[in-house]
């Protein structure tokens, strides 16, 4: 009796040791069922699983799938979030697209008389005033100079014409005294006469 009590002690801590030195296997359901597998009993052709064994089992499983149903459903409320999130994100670039796009717009464009214009554009019609009014001044001057040079040319032909009148004048006044000398003259030798 006391070589089975020996036996059995020595059995018994063997098969601890053994259980210690096993390297413990992750949880998983399958693995569940593997460990259900090995400890159910033989019945013919059957398996036999104790009830207690059934039932931790699937209370096992059932905890597993709360679980997986709550992680799915953090995991979706978080989608949800980030979906949420980048809808926001989305409507937030396209609105800067936009206020770029009108910003690079206006940045691009000039309001000329009231008229947005490009700046390709309004350099365009600036540079085309510019050589108008360019050449309208040059027109301006050309006109200036040539009515210059015919007034120049009208002063003196006016001087050339008031020196010719006034010669013509002081002839006309010379000939008139000199006519009135001739007339007095006969005047007078008709006086002697009579």
């Amino acid at each position: 009796m006391k070589f089975f009590k020996i036996a059995f002690i020595f059995i018994f801590t063997q098969s601890i040791i053994a259980q210690e030195n096993l390297p413990e296997q992750p949880n998983t359901v399958e693995n569940q069922f593997n460990e259900l597998y090995k400890k159910s009993n033989n019945y013919q052709i059957y398996k036999v699983i104790k009830k207690n064994e059934y039932l931790r089992l699937q209370k096992s499983i059932l905890d597993s799938i709360k679980v997986i149903k709550t992680d799915a459903a953090s995991k979706q409320v978080k989608i949800n979030e980030q979906q949420k999130s980048i809808t926001e994100l989305q409507t937030k670039i396209d609105t800067l697209n936009t206020d770029l796009a009108t910003s690079i717009g206006k940045e691009d464009a000039i309001s000329f008389i009231g008229i947005p214009l490009d700046k390709a554009t309004y350099n365009t019609i600036v540079w085309g005033i510019i050589f108008a009014l360019l050449a309208g001044l040059a027109f301006f001057i050309y006109r200036f100079n040539n009515s210059n040079v015919v007034t120049k040319e009208t002063k003196s032909l006016l001087a050339d014409t008031e020196e010719e009148f006034e010669q013509y004048k002081r002839k006309s006044i010379e000939k008139e005294q000199k006519l009135r000398r001739q007339l007095q003259d006969e005047i007078n030798k008709q006086r002697g006469v009579n």
